[in-house]
């Protein structure tokens, strides 16, 4: 690897840690829309993909630590991932130790990071000389994949069910551009349909508040009521050195090992496994809820990592919810990647590899910084200073945008149309893992049925 292209990967890991330090921060920031847009407009504005995706996993480090800032500061869930955590984190703010598990949470995501990077280059290594029979079976493994997603989610029989619908609606949207002259025959459109998943229940949110009943459920309540929102000062124990206890640090590292080599199911549901587990052994309540969030932020780390990992070094074709969503720029991102030649096809072994290195050593040693000395000062400053809305619209004019470029005007209507069948499928229980396999087995499906 020749240094220019490597300091290319430094800089865009310092760029990644710094957008997503803020992002991370902000309460309710989804994974799969903060991280998927921004890298697949990389990609397809020309930037090198191994550079892209070196960013990718810095921000994706960050994200994660991030999100547990303002969930252990102001009991606000930051992310999917962080969600979880809420419980524990009010117990350890009541008690006043929010300052103190902050520098044990971000302890333990170095551990999370650095044990999933070890145990799942050893699998992905193991897996890869078999990458190519499973490559071929790439189409079996989506309906697998999404049968098997539905399964563990928890509307079992709407997910079932909504598959072969799903399908329809992807293809038979591809099939009436092709038949307009929208897009040419041999242009298979699913970079917009992956952004309309991505965005759906947003987008479905901002849509129902044109229904009056909607609105009022937002714009009438009693600001009265509402809790004031206190931030407790997590500067005071700044300069006390904080060690995880012996317990915390093997809960921690045994439980992102074991949970590497269950890359194909959900992060959060491995999270919440785990996390409750670990926590039923000890019966202090605020012992607890310091070991329960250590635990789960080294899962968050641990289970995004080992999935990117595994399907992007060793399969090629994304198995793991975490490559799944927020990683499917990799993956599919015409005319750069699809399946068949991704970024597994496009650089060696050793070159992925060095990008996960890279980009997440980057961020732990900055995020870190950032999280044990600042963590207070900048949540504060994001939850005054920048709206969420802002964010949103940010997002929403990148797809907007995308969407456009890909297909023209048409193709607004179409993302549209997908966005409010896939909200309101999500809203319904089924998950963006079922919807982002419908969408890779669509014409597989529809081959089989017609």
């Amino acid at each position: 690897m020749d240094s220019h292209l490597l300091v290319q990967m430094v800089i865009a890991s310092f760029a990644a840690v710094i957008l997503y330090s803020f992002i991370g921060l902000i309460p309710g920031t989804d994974e799969t829309s903060v991280l998927m847009p921004i890298s697949l407009a990389l990609i397809l504005g020309g930037i090198t993909p191994l550079v892209v995706l070196t960013f990718f996993i810095a921000a994706c480090v960050t994200l994660n630590l991030m999100n547990t800032m303002p969930t252990l500061i102001a009991g606000l869930p930051g992310g999917v991932l962080s969600a979880p955590m809420i419980e524990p984190a009010l117990i350890i703010k009541k008690h006043g130790r929010t300052s103190i598990a902050i520098k044990k949470v971000a302890i333990a995501s170095i551990i999370g990071v650095v044990t999933s990077l070890v145990i799942s280059i050893g699998i992905a290594n193991l897996i890869a000389p078999y990458a190519e029979t499973i490559g071929s079976y790439a189409s079996w493994l989506f309906i697998g994949g999404a049968i098997f997603l539905s399964l563990i989610g928890n509307a079992k029989a709407i997910s079932l069910i909504s598959i072969v619908p799903l399908a329809l609606l992807f293809q038979g949207i591809r099939f009436l551009y092709w038949e307009v002259g929208a897009v040419s025959p041999d242009k298979n459109i699913t970079t917009s349909f992956f952004l309309g998943i991505t965005v759906a229940p947003l987008i479905l949110s901002l849509l129902s508040l044109l229904n009056k009943k909607e609105l009022d459920k937002v714009t009438l309540i009693d600001t009265e009521k509402q809790p004031t929102l206190k931030l407790e000062n997590t500067l005071k124990n700044n300069k006390k050195k904080i060690q995880l206890k012996k317990n915390e640090g093997v809960a921690a590292f045994v439980s992102t090992a074991i949970a590497n080599f269950l890359f194909v199911l959900s992060p959060v549901g491995l999270i919440l496994l785990f996390g409750e587990i670990v926590g039923k052994k000890e019966p202090d309540e605020l012992k607890r809820a310091e070991l329960t969030v250590t635990t789960m932020n080294a899962l968050a780390q641990g289970t995004y990592l080992s999935g990117l990992l595994i399907s992007i070094v060793a399969l090629g074709i994304p198995l793991a919810p975490s490559a799944i969503g927020p990683g499917a720029a990799f993956f599919e991102s015409p005319p750069v990647f699809k399946i068949g030649h991704s970024i597994t096809q496009a650089y060696s072994q050793s070159q992925l590899i060095m990008a996960f290195i890279v980009g997440s050593c980057i961020a732990l040693i900055l995020a870190y910084f950032l999280a044990t000395r600042f963590s207070e000062k900048l949540t504060l400053f994001v939850l005054k200073k920048i709206p969420h809305e802002s964010l949103l619209a940010l997002f929403i004019g990148l797809v907007l945008l995308l969407a456009y470029i890909d297909a023209g005007f048409i193709n607004l209507f179409g993302v549209l149309l997908i966005s409010l069948v896939c909200g309101t499928l999500n809203r319904l229980g089924v998950s963006y893992g079922v919807q982002f396999m419908s969408l890779y087995a669509a014409p597989f499906i529809i081959q089989m049925i017609s």
